[in-house]
């Protein structure tokens, strides 16, 4: 399975010491420039993560048009919007244009969101779950119609006083072909693995399980993995999948490395409570290169999937965490089966 690899901003900003991100706009250009240093490096995806209410990147598609402004080789994405805040049309029609001045390359992950500090922060832009259904409900409903937005599929009637008296319905502009296969779904349990397979949704896995069974993270999200494949070839689509898992890699190569990381050693898993849920936590790849080469190697969902996203320490500043992805490439990444774009194929 060819793998490819990517880097996932949660694009901190804090004016604190040692914090090369001071500022939103900080955050906002440094996520450009190191979407610009990974291509050069032969990074496959430049991936951010969207958070509301938080000193964080929280309006993507501004910022993914202008990453695709910068390059022209490397996948964008978001890992994940969190569609409780969305106006699906209004996002069909931003998303399709980011895709085509991209020259589609947009890979746009979705979800319920994640735990968050504000209470009931989606119903402050307007959305409130419907009467007797969850956050969760409000979520789908909404991927739905930008799912079928997206497609093409006539939303809204035709007014005849515009159209000399004609009927009909109206597509959301515009369309670009292909990005409906582009649509991930942040997946926390086995079960919306398989409702995401159903979906037609390539999986984005993420760091944490909202469940436990006992088995380590890795062997569970190997599962996880596993029953979506099942539901996918059920369901009878007829494209293969995209399977993303993320991970924190941090392999120590240099003195600043160590400086940063050096007391640090790849940890275990950690099982925790999350939203009253018992969860369990993918553990970080810390230390010597081959070390954590030889350890993510190993790693069962990572095995499993097609693409490796690498959380990045943004707020280290673009030149360090170009360092990073360059030493990740050159000394881990090919031991999980990573080629360079150049060597593909050869």
């Amino acid at each position: 399975m060819e793998k490819r690899i990517g880097f996932l901003s949660f694009g901190h900003w804090q004016p604190i010491p040692g914090s090369r991100v001071r500022t939103g706009r900080d955050a906002l250009v440094q996520t450009v420039e190191l979407a610009v240093a990974a291509e050069e490096l032969g990074v496959d995806g430049a991936f951010v993560r969207v958070h509301h209410f938080a000193r964080q990147l929280a309006s993507p598609f501004p910022l993914l048009a202008a990453m695709a402004a910068r390059t022209t080789r490397i996948e964008i994405g978001t890992g994940v919007v969190d569609m409780r805040y969305e106006n699906p049309l209004y996002m069909a029609e931003e998303a399709a244009a980011t895709d085509l001045l991209s020259g589609g390359r947009l890979q746009l992950g979705v979800s319920r969101g994640s735990p968050e500090t504000a209470l009931r922060g989606s119903e402050a832009f307007g959305y409130v779950p419907p009467d007797g259904g969850s956050d969760a409900d409000l979520a789908r409903d909404k991927t739905a119609l930008f799912l079928a937005a997206i497609e093409g599929q006539p939303v809204v009637d035709v007014d005849p006083r515009m159209t000399g008296g004609r009927s009909g319905r109206l597509a959301i502009q515009p369309q670009s072909p292909g990005l409906r296969e582009r649509i991930w779904w942040g997946s926390g349990t086995r079960a919306t693995a398989e409702w995401t397979a159903r979906q037609g949704l390539n999986l984005m896995s993420s760091t944490l399980l909202v469940e436990d069974t006992g088995v380590p993270f890795d062997e569970l999200q190997a599962e996880q993995i596993a029953r979506f494949r099942t539901a996918w070839a059920e369901s009878g689509w007829d494209r293969r999948p995209r399977i993303s898992v993320s991970r924190s890699v941090l392999p120590v190569v240099t003195d600043e490395d160590r400086a940063y990381f050096g007391a640090e050693r790849s940890g275990e898993d950690q099982v925790g409570i999350l939203e009253g849920v018992r969860a369990r936590f993918g553990k970080s790849y810390v230390g010597e290169p081959d070390v954590v080469a030889e350890e993510l190697a190993k790693d069962a969902a990572v095995r499993e999937a097609d693409t490796l996203l690498v959380t990045v320490p943004n707020m280290l500043g673009v030149d360090y965490n170009a360092h990073l992805l360059e030493s990740i490439t050159t000394h881990v990444a090919p031991a999980v089966g990573w080629v360079h774009p150049d060597q593909r194929g050869s």
